[in-house]
C-alpha cells in the first residue's frame, strides 16, 4: 500500500486520545472506515479489560475525531455476535439485540449506541455493519478455518464445539470488502446493516471441505459448547442489498480453496 501516492501509514492506539486526536488534525479524513477492535467471543471471557479500551474507548475516541473535525461520514464494523441467543433465523437489524451473550458482542453493541448518540447529537452520519464470520487469505488465525487447516495438516486433531452441530453464515473476505466499500458512498443519518453471505453452513461441512482441499483426513475432537457461544447465525441482507444493490459473490467452496490455496503459499505447506 506505501506505493500508492495517497496512503499514509501510522502505528498508534485507538486508547491513546492524543495521537487519535493529532492524526484527525493531521489528515483530515472526509470519511472514517472504522475496522480496528478486540475481536473474539472466547478471548473476551479471560481478558474483558482489553475489550472496554480496544471498543469502548477507543470507538469513543473514533467518534470524538469525527466530531470535531467534520468527518461527512463514518462506517463502522459490528458483529453477528450482537445478536446473542436469538433464535428466530435470519437475524434482522429489527431484531432485539439487548441480551448478548458474550463480552465482546456486548462491546459491540455499544458501538453501535455510542454511534447512534453521535448521529443524533452532532448530526455524524453513522453506517454499522454486522460483519458475519469473516474468513479468506490473511485470516485470523485464531477463526475455525485457520485452526482446522493448521491442525489437520500438522495431524492434530481439531476441537469442535457442540460436538458439531453449529451453523455459521461464513462470509469471505472479498465480499466483505465489496459491502463495506459500498457503504462508504451512502450518507444515512444512523444505519445498521447486516454484512453476510445469507447463506447458514454446517461446520462439520466446512470441516469436509477443508479436507478435500489439504487431502488429508481430519482427526476430530468433539467438545461441548463454549461459553458466550451460539449454535448458529443466520444473515439476513435484504436491507444492503435494497440500499446498496449488493449480494455476495463466493460460494463456500471457492472460498475455501482459496484459503487453503493461500494458507499452503504463506506457510511452505
Amino acid at each position: 500500500l506505501q506505493e500508492f501516492d495517497q496512503f499514509s501509514f501510522y502505528e498508534n492506539k485507538l486508547e491513546d486520545k492524543e495521537a487519535v486526536a493529532n492524526l484527525f488534525k493531521k489528515e483530515t479524513p472526509q470519511r472514517v472506515i472504522h475496522l480496528a477492535a478486540q475481536a473474539g467471543v472466547r478471548y473476551s471471557i479471560q481478558h474483558p479489560e482489553v475489550y472496554i479500551q480496544s471498543n469502548i474507548v477507543g470507538t469513543f475516541h473514533i467518534l470524538e475525531g469525527c466530531r470535531h473535525n467534520q468527518v461527512e461520514h463514518l462506517v463502522y464494523a459490528s458483529t453477528s455476535s450482537a445478536y446473542g441467543l436469538n433464535t428466530k433465523y435470519p437475524f434482522s437489524v429489527r431484531d432485539n439485540v439487548s441480551h448478548p451473550v458474550s463480552f465482546y458482542g456486548a462491546t459491540k453493541i455499544a458501538n453501535e449506541s455510542m454511534a447512534h448518540s453521535y448521529s443524533h447529537l452532532y448530526g455524524l452520519p453513522t453506517t454499522g455493519l454486522r460483519f458475519f464470520t469473516v474468513y479468506g487469505p490473511w485470516g485470523r488465525p485464531d477463526m475455525a478455518m485457520f485452526i482446522f487447516t493448521n491442525k489437520i495438516l500438522l495431524v492434530e486433531p481439531i476441537p469442535v464445539f457442540n460436538n458439531g452441530n453449529m451453523k455459521r453464515d461464513f462470509t469471505f473476505i472479498d465480499d466483505i470488502i465489496a459491502g463495506t466499500r459500498a457503504a462508504i458512498d451512502k450518507n444515512y443519518k444512523c444505519e445498521v446493516f447486516n454484512l453476510g453471505n445469507q447463506k447458514s453452513e454446517q461446520l462439520m461441512d466446512i470441516v469436509s471441505l477443508i479436507e478435500q482441499n489439504l487431502g488429508k483426513k481430519a482427526e476430530i475432537d468433539f467438545l461441548p459448547m463454549q461459553p458466550g457461544d451460539v449454535p448458529e447465525t443466520s444473515a439476513d441482507i435484504n436491507g444492503l442489498i435494497e440500499q446498496f444493490n449488493y449480494k455476495p459473490s463466493t460460494t463456500l467452496e471457492e472460498g475455501i480453496t482459496s484459503f487453503v490455496s493461500w494458507y499452503r503459499k504463506y506457510y511452505g505447506i
